[in-house]
Protein backbone atom coordinates (compact mmCIF):
# COMPACT_ATOMS: atom_id res chain seq x y z
CA UNK A 1 0.00 0.00 0.00
CA UNK A 2 1.41 3.36 -1.06
CA UNK A 3 0.43 6.17 1.29
CA UNK A 4 1.26 9.85 1.57
CA UNK A 5 3.71 8.99 4.36
CA UNK A 6 5.60 6.41 2.32
CA UNK A 7 5.62 8.80 -0.64
CA UNK A 8 7.06 11.56 1.55
CA UNK A 9 9.89 9.37 2.83
CA UNK A 10 10.63 8.27 -0.75
CA UNK A 11 10.81 11.91 -1.82
CA UNK A 12 13.08 12.82 1.09
CA UNK A 13 15.37 9.87 0.35
CA UNK A 14 15.63 10.96 -3.28
CA UNK A 15 16.82 14.35 -2.02
CA UNK A 16 19.52 12.63 0.08
CA UNK A 17 18.35 14.04 3.39
CA UNK A 18 16.31 13.13 6.47
CA UNK A 19 12.65 13.93 7.07
CA UNK A 20 11.82 16.41 9.83
CA UNK A 21 8.60 15.91 11.78
CA UNK A 22 7.69 18.48 14.45
CA UNK A 23 5.15 17.56 17.14
CA UNK A 24 2.43 19.90 18.38
CA UNK A 25 -0.48 19.44 20.77
CA UNK A 26 -3.92 19.93 19.25
CA UNK A 27 -5.93 22.61 21.05
CA UNK A 28 -3.07 24.26 22.95
CA UNK A 29 -4.18 26.88 23.68
CA UNK A 30 -7.07 26.56 21.18
CA UNK A 31 -7.81 25.10 17.77
CA UNK A 32 -7.45 28.41 15.94
CA UNK A 33 -3.86 28.52 17.16
CA UNK A 34 -3.35 24.89 16.16
CA UNK A 35 -4.41 25.70 12.61
CA UNK A 36 -2.23 28.82 12.53
CA UNK A 37 0.82 26.85 13.71
CA UNK A 38 0.15 24.09 11.15
CA UNK A 39 0.13 26.75 8.45
CA UNK A 40 3.38 28.22 9.75
CA UNK A 41 5.12 24.85 9.92
CA UNK A 42 3.94 23.98 6.42
CA UNK A 43 5.27 27.28 5.10
CA UNK A 44 8.69 26.48 6.63
CA UNK A 45 8.97 23.24 4.65
CA UNK A 46 8.63 20.56 7.35
CA UNK A 47 8.08 17.10 5.89
CA UNK A 48 5.41 15.69 8.22
CA UNK A 49 3.69 16.94 11.37
CA UNK A 50 2.81 14.86 14.41
CA UNK A 51 -0.36 16.06 16.13
CA UNK A 52 -0.90 14.99 19.73
CA UNK A 53 -4.45 14.35 20.95
CA UNK A 54 -4.61 15.68 24.52
CA UNK A 55 -5.11 12.94 27.08
CA UNK A 56 -5.32 13.09 30.86
CA UNK A 57 -3.00 10.09 31.35
CA UNK A 58 -0.38 10.27 28.59
CA UNK A 59 2.06 7.45 27.91
CA UNK A 60 5.81 8.27 28.10
CA UNK A 61 5.30 12.03 27.70
CA UNK A 62 7.46 14.27 29.86
CA UNK A 63 6.32 17.33 31.81
CA UNK A 64 6.42 19.77 28.88
CA UNK A 65 3.95 17.77 26.78
CA UNK A 66 1.88 16.78 29.83
CA UNK A 67 1.43 20.46 30.68
CA UNK A 68 0.48 21.20 27.08
CA UNK A 69 -2.16 18.45 27.15
CA UNK A 70 -3.52 19.87 30.41
CA UNK A 71 -3.82 23.37 28.93
CA UNK A 72 -5.70 22.00 25.92
CA UNK A 73 -8.06 19.89 28.03
CA UNK A 74 -8.73 22.77 30.43
CA UNK A 75 -9.64 24.91 27.40
CA UNK A 76 -12.28 22.40 26.29
CA UNK A 77 -10.51 20.37 23.59
CA UNK A 78 -12.82 17.98 21.71
CA UNK A 79 -11.79 15.38 19.13
CA UNK A 80 -14.68 16.14 16.79
CA UNK A 81 -13.81 19.86 16.81
CA UNK A 82 -10.23 19.04 15.82
CA UNK A 83 -11.44 16.95 12.91
CA UNK A 84 -13.73 19.76 11.74
CA UNK A 85 -10.93 22.36 11.98
CA UNK A 86 -8.52 20.17 10.01
CA UNK A 87 -11.14 19.34 7.42
CA UNK A 88 -11.64 23.06 6.78
CA UNK A 89 -7.87 23.53 6.57
CA UNK A 90 -7.51 20.71 4.03
CA UNK A 91 -9.98 22.47 1.74
CA UNK A 92 -7.84 25.63 1.66
CA UNK A 93 -6.13 25.70 -1.72
CA UNK A 94 -3.69 28.43 -0.66
CA UNK A 95 -1.42 26.08 1.28
CA UNK A 96 -0.38 22.43 1.20
CA UNK A 97 -0.25 20.81 4.62
CA UNK A 98 2.27 17.95 4.85
CA UNK A 99 1.16 14.48 5.98
CA UNK A 100 -0.30 14.57 9.48
CA UNK A 101 0.37 11.77 11.97
CA UNK A 102 -1.88 11.60 15.01
CA UNK A 103 -0.45 10.57 18.39
CA UNK A 104 -3.55 9.30 20.14
CA UNK A 105 -4.38 7.04 23.06
CA UNK A 106 -6.39 3.95 22.19
CA UNK A 107 -8.69 4.90 25.08
CA UNK A 108 -9.75 7.94 23.02
CA UNK A 109 -10.24 5.85 19.88
CA UNK A 110 -12.24 3.23 21.76
CA UNK A 111 -14.49 5.81 23.41
CA UNK A 112 -15.04 7.61 20.11
CA UNK A 113 -15.67 4.34 18.25
CA UNK A 114 -12.76 2.87 16.27
CA UNK A 115 -14.46 2.78 12.86
CA UNK A 116 -15.88 6.28 13.27
CA UNK A 117 -12.55 7.64 14.52
CA UNK A 118 -10.57 6.18 11.60
CA UNK A 119 -13.02 7.42 8.99
CA UNK A 120 -13.19 10.94 10.42
CA UNK A 121 -9.41 11.09 10.91
CA UNK A 122 -8.87 10.18 7.27
CA UNK A 123 -11.47 12.70 6.09
CA UNK A 124 -9.86 15.39 8.26
CA UNK A 125 -6.52 14.88 6.52
CA UNK A 126 -4.58 12.51 8.76
CA UNK A 127 -2.22 10.13 6.97
CA UNK A 128 -1.30 7.93 9.90
CA UNK A 129 -1.66 7.23 13.59
CA UNK A 130 0.63 6.38 16.50
CA UNK A 131 -1.24 4.61 19.31
CA UNK A 132 1.23 4.33 22.20
CA UNK A 133 -1.00 2.37 24.59
CA UNK A 134 -1.90 -0.31 22.04
CA UNK A 135 0.85 -2.94 22.34
CA UNK A 136 2.49 -3.24 18.96
CA UNK A 137 2.51 -7.02 18.96
CA UNK A 138 -1.23 -7.03 19.72
CA UNK A 139 -2.20 -4.41 17.15
CA UNK A 140 -2.78 -6.60 14.08
CA UNK A 141 -6.57 -6.27 14.12
CA UNK A 142 -6.45 -2.50 14.46
CA UNK A 143 -3.73 -2.33 11.81
CA UNK A 144 -6.10 -4.06 9.38
CA UNK A 145 -8.78 -1.48 10.19
CA UNK A 146 -6.41 1.38 9.46
CA UNK A 147 -5.65 -0.04 6.02
CA UNK A 148 -9.32 0.18 5.04
CA UNK A 149 -9.11 3.96 5.46
CA UNK A 150 -5.64 4.20 3.84
CA UNK A 151 -4.05 5.25 7.13
CA UNK A 152 -0.65 4.05 8.30
CA UNK A 153 -0.25 2.61 11.79
CA UNK A 154 3.16 3.72 12.98
CA UNK A 155 4.73 1.57 15.68
CA UNK A 156 7.06 2.56 18.51
CA UNK A 157 10.18 0.55 19.31
CA UNK A 158 12.43 1.35 22.26
CA UNK A 159 16.03 0.32 22.95
CA UNK A 160 14.66 -2.10 25.57
CA UNK A 161 12.26 -3.92 23.23
CA UNK A 162 13.45 -7.53 22.83
CA UNK A 163 14.19 -8.63 19.26
CA UNK A 164 11.47 -11.28 19.14
CA UNK A 165 8.86 -8.76 20.24
CA UNK A 166 10.25 -6.18 17.82
CA UNK A 167 9.68 -8.64 14.98
CA UNK A 168 6.03 -9.05 15.99
CA UNK A 169 5.62 -5.28 16.24
CA UNK A 170 7.00 -4.85 12.72
CA UNK A 171 4.25 -7.10 11.35
CA UNK A 172 1.60 -4.54 12.31
CA UNK A 173 3.65 -1.48 11.31
CA UNK A 174 3.35 0.73 8.26
CA UNK A 175 4.50 4.20 7.24
CA UNK A 176 7.63 4.31 9.37
CA UNK A 177 9.03 3.00 12.64
CA UNK A 178 9.14 5.48 15.52
CA UNK A 179 12.50 4.70 17.13
CA UNK A 180 12.62 5.88 20.72
CA UNK A 181 16.16 7.12 21.30
CA UNK A 182 16.30 6.42 25.04
CA UNK A 183 14.50 4.44 27.70
CA UNK A 184 12.38 7.00 29.54
CA UNK A 185 10.04 9.89 28.85
CA UNK A 186 10.07 12.65 26.26
CA UNK A 187 12.09 15.78 26.92
CA UNK A 188 14.94 17.93 25.68
CA UNK A 189 18.38 16.38 26.11
CA UNK A 190 21.84 17.73 25.41
CA UNK A 191 23.23 14.54 23.87
CA UNK A 192 21.78 11.47 22.20
CA UNK A 193 22.92 8.14 23.66
CA UNK A 194 25.89 6.52 21.89
CA UNK A 195 24.12 3.14 21.83
CA UNK A 196 21.43 4.62 19.54
CA UNK A 197 23.54 3.82 16.49
CA UNK A 198 23.63 0.12 17.40
CA UNK A 199 19.88 0.18 18.03
CA UNK A 200 19.20 1.65 14.59
CA UNK A 201 21.53 -0.80 12.89
CA UNK A 202 19.68 -3.73 14.48
CA UNK A 203 16.31 -2.34 13.36
CA UNK A 204 17.57 -1.94 9.79
CA UNK A 205 18.01 -5.69 9.64
CA UNK A 206 14.39 -6.29 10.64
CA UNK A 207 12.43 -3.91 8.41
CA UNK A 208 12.48 -1.98 5.16
CA UNK A 209 10.30 0.75 6.67
CA UNK A 210 11.90 4.17 7.26
CA UNK A 211 13.32 4.75 10.74
CA UNK A 212 12.43 8.04 12.44
CA UNK A 213 14.04 8.88 15.78
CA UNK A 214 12.26 10.73 18.57
CA UNK A 215 12.74 11.64 22.27
CA UNK A 216 15.41 14.17 23.18
CA UNK A 217 16.16 15.70 19.79
CA UNK A 218 16.32 19.49 19.85
CA UNK A 219 19.49 20.74 18.11
CA UNK A 220 21.09 20.63 14.66
CA UNK A 221 24.02 18.70 16.17
CA UNK A 222 21.60 15.89 17.00
CA UNK A 223 20.62 15.75 13.34
CA UNK A 224 24.29 15.42 12.43
CA UNK A 225 24.54 12.47 14.82
CA UNK A 226 21.67 10.73 13.01
CA UNK A 227 22.80 11.45 9.47
CA UNK A 228 23.25 8.24 7.50
CA UNK A 229 21.69 6.20 10.31
CA UNK A 230 18.04 7.32 10.40
CA UNK A 231 15.54 8.36 7.73
CA UNK A 232 13.89 11.03 9.83
CA UNK A 233 13.63 12.67 13.24
CA UNK A 234 10.85 13.96 15.45
CA UNK A 235 11.02 16.99 17.75
CA UNK A 236 8.36 17.46 20.42
CA UNK A 237 9.29 19.06 23.72
CA UNK A 238 11.61 21.70 22.24
CA UNK A 239 8.67 22.98 20.18
CA UNK A 240 5.81 22.40 22.60
CA UNK A 241 7.55 24.31 25.40
CA UNK A 242 7.17 27.46 23.27
CA UNK A 243 3.38 27.10 23.44
CA UNK A 244 3.42 28.06 27.14
CA UNK A 245 4.08 31.63 25.99
CA UNK A 246 0.55 31.86 24.59
CA UNK A 247 -0.63 32.12 28.22
CA UNK A 248 1.37 35.34 28.67
CA UNK A 249 -0.83 38.35 27.81
CA UNK A 250 2.29 40.47 27.29
CA UNK A 251 3.46 38.36 24.36
CA UNK A 252 2.22 38.75 20.80
CA UNK A 253 0.34 35.73 19.44
CA UNK A 254 1.82 36.24 15.98
CA UNK A 255 5.38 36.64 17.29
CA UNK A 256 5.15 33.33 19.18
CA UNK A 257 3.97 31.55 16.04
CA UNK A 258 6.82 33.14 14.09
CA UNK A 259 9.30 32.02 16.76
CA UNK A 260 8.01 28.44 16.44
CA UNK A 261 8.39 28.76 12.68
CA UNK A 262 11.91 30.14 12.95
CA UNK A 263 12.97 27.18 15.08
CA UNK A 264 11.36 24.74 12.65
CA UNK A 265 13.12 26.49 9.78
CA UNK A 266 16.50 25.98 11.48
CA UNK A 267 15.82 22.25 11.82
CA UNK A 268 14.62 22.01 8.22
CA UNK A 269 17.91 23.62 7.17
CA UNK A 270 19.80 21.06 9.27
CA UNK A 271 18.33 18.21 7.20
CA UNK A 272 19.93 19.62 4.06
CA UNK A 273 23.51 20.14 5.22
Amino acid sequence: MTTSISEKFQQVASENRMAFMPFITAGDPDLNTTVAVLRELASRGVDLIEVGFPYSDPIADGPVIQESYTRALNNGFQVHSLFEALKALSLDQSITIPPLVGMVSYAIIYRYGADKFLQEAQTAGFSGLIVPDLPGDEAQDFAEKTKTTNLDLVQLVSPLTPEDRTKRIMQAASGFIYCISVAGITGVRDELPPELTTHLESLRKLTDLPLAVGFGISQPKHVDTLRGKADGFIIGSAIVKQFAAFSDPNQSHDSIIKSIGDYAGEMVAATKV
